[in-house]
């Protein structure tokens, strides 16, 4: 069984266990084309038996789900023997299992559409997005002592969100080209209705009166389409933290749900201790960047308005974090291997043809 890089104790916010979980979105490709490969079911009948992988809203995704963790490593061993499992089952069908935040080439628009109600809903409803989605995206779970609490760490993390997109961005190639962006993914997510920063809202009763007006609006069609970049999770007593690619490697994966628990336990004891909630400017604007230049965009402190680079925004992060050492290690593997974008073009440059582009993607994807 893998072991993550560090070994590291539970986490905790005044005493209290801060559980970890994570489900991180797939695609399956044709290993000689590179085109996408509407095989889930396929490959879920291989699984059968298997709760921690299941289907996506196309039938060229899956969706893997790790179980409630309180430790980084028993994260990185459940999502390492996942995303194996998941590999190897797509092999034996002759595809290959890739972690992108978007599909390399063309989308096929709805015939991949995965039969079931709830999408077919989605699609009618929302026929634009939809056919352009098939995206993949990382969502880190943390649990909560309560849903007020919640909405407090929501306003925290507002300021951290371009940073976390930065530093997970991992969808640069899209319809046969380099987009130029590094998240390609936010680009085309954003266009969802619902695909938007949390406000500071006052208490959990206003959170609860914006998703009823995004409901009733028609800007989403439940309370499971609402798509805040974070979230209070629909289904589980977490904060659903949504804004991350699909990460290209475990180990990247590793460094979000390790960012996202050290933002939301400095979030929890500031809210505890009665502190203002900043103010922060230029949300948007943040993410924008992010997607387009990853690390190396040059943004605005959301909290002074002063130009820095998005680099040392990260070094910021850390400072918010109490336990923050574990961070710092994956940070710099992964200021040295560069980000997911970063080694995605890197492989685009390399191979002489899309299969081996593809190719490189699948080993990637199951390295550790």
């Amino acid at each position: 069984m893998s072991a993550s890089p560090f070994a590291e104790a539970s986490a905790h916010s005044h005493g209290e266990l801060l559980t970890l979980g994570v489900e991180e979105e797939f695609l399956l490709l044709d290993a000689v084309t590179g085109e996408v490969a509407p095989v889930a079911p396929q490959v879920l009948t291989l699984l059968s038996g298997e709760p921690g992988i299941k289907h996506e809203f196309m039938r060229y995704q899956l969706e893997t789900t790790s179980g409630i963790c309180t430790t980084l490593d028993e994260v990185y061993r459940d999502i390492t023997r996942l995303r194996e499992i998941a590999a190897d089952a797509t092999a034996q069908l002759g595809y290959l299992l890739v972690a992108s935040g978007v599909v390399p080439l063309s989308v096929p628009g709805l015939s991949a559409l995965t039969d079931d109600p709830r999408y077919d809903e989605l699609a009618r409803r929302y026929p634009l997005q939809a056919a352009g989605c098939g995206t993949c995206a990382c969502h880190v779970h943390i649990g909560i002592p309560s849903r007020e609490l919640g909405v407090q760490v929501l306003a925290r993390l507002r300021p951290w969100l371009a940073t976390l997109l930065a530093l997970t961005a991992n969808s640069p190639i899209a319809d046969g080209r380099d987009t130029s962006w590094s998240s390609w993914r936010y680009r085309r997510w954003r266009q969802w209705p619902s695909a938007v920063p949390p406000r500071a809202w006052r208490d959990v009763r206003a959170y609860d009166a914006a998703v009823h007006n995004f409901i009733r609006g028609g800007r989403a069609l439940d309370e499971r389409g609402i798509y805040f970049h974070a979230r209070l999770s629909p289904r589980y007593p977490t904060v659903e933290v949504r804004i991350m690619d699909a990460c290209l490697t475990s180990e990247d994966t590793l460094l979000a749900v390790a960012l996202v628990r050290g933002l939301v336990a400095a979030a929890l004891d500031e809210a505890r201790k009665g502190l203002p909630v900043e103010h922060c400017g230029r949300i948007a604007a943040g993410l924008a960047s992010a997607a387009h230049h990853g690390l190396d965009g040059e943004v605005k402190d959301p909290h002074t308005g002063c130009a820095l680079r998005q680099r040392d925004l990260t070094n910021a992060l850390l400072n918010r974090i109490t336990d923050a050492e574990p961070v710092a290690q994956l940070l710099d593997r992964l200021h040295a291997h560069g980000t997911g974008a970063a080694r995605q073009r890197a492989m685009w440059s390399k191979a002489a043809e899309l299969r081996e582009f593809t190719r490189l993607l699948a080993e990637a994807t199951r390295a550790r």
